[in-house]
């Protein structure tokens, strides 16, 4: 029998008749080939949008983790990830406080998060878990210095995130709405390829549908846009 692995199944899947997209979101970076990559980037109804937890930056904390990989494969892979996936947005998970965690440990996080430019990351403090090996270290780090780490690490991501949105004020993106915003029932909301929230004016036949709107204003955690011709 012929192997099958899952960048095979994305191009199956990308065959359906009447799926339009498909977003594979989590890959744990030493499962993200090269040939998986080159899948996203041939085939239009794969998302240009990988979420590829990096944890920590700091390879004395990745070890400490178990996570298999160092921070310059991490980064080796995004950067192919930006080469061959042209428009990819990169997210990730962080974690500040790992037992063990240094204020250096930190700062090649921080450092990390510079040279990457997430889209967007979900920031955790770590906290214990009972039955782990990580709950038996003796160097817990303190509450206190987990949570300003915690806030200097969400202010320099969200910076980055504020300027990747602001870039595509002007531009034009295709959206898949999703139904009423959170923020504000009145208006509709709905994402892009890259798994950006847009908020714009529109009526309620548009929810499900794919449509093209031109991006007006760039915030920290979502888009504003007006809709446009819509040619789907």
């Amino acid at each position: 029998d012929e192997k099958v692995d899952f960048a095979d199944i994305l191009v199956m899947a990308s065959k359906i008749d009447g799926l339009e997209r498909i977003r594979f979101t989590t890959s744990h970076p030493k499962d993200m080939s090269d040939k998986l990559i080159d899948t996203i980037a041939s085939h239009d109804k794969l998302c240009e949008h990988i979420h590829v937890p990096l944890q920590a930056g700091s390879n004395k904390i990745l070890q400490r983790m178990n996570r298999g990989y160092t921070r310059e494969h991490y980064l080796e892979l995004a950067q192919k990830m930006r080469e061959r996936i042209p428009g990819v947005a990169i997210t990730s998970d962080l974690i500040v406080g790992f037992p063990g965690e240094t204020d250096e440990d930190f700062e090649n996080t921080l450092d990390m998060v510079r040279k990457v430019r997430f889209d967007a990351a979900f920031t955790f403090l770590y906290s214990i878990r009972t039955g782990t090996k990580a709950a038996t270290f003796e160097d817990q780090v303190p509450l206190e210095v987990k949570k300003s780490r915690l806030l200097e690490l969400n202010r320099v991501q969200y910076g980055i995130a504020l300027e990747l949105n602001k870039k595509l004020e002007g531009t034009c993106q295709e959206l898949m709405v999703e139904g009423p915003s959170k923020t504000n029932p009145e208006k509709l909301s709905g994402r892009t390829r890259t798994n950006r929230i847009v908020i714009f004016s529109g009526q309620n036949n548009l929810i499900g549908s794919l449509i093209n709107v031109k991006i007006t204003k760039g915030k920290t955690f979502s888009l504003f846009g007006d809709v446009q011709q819509n040619d789907k």
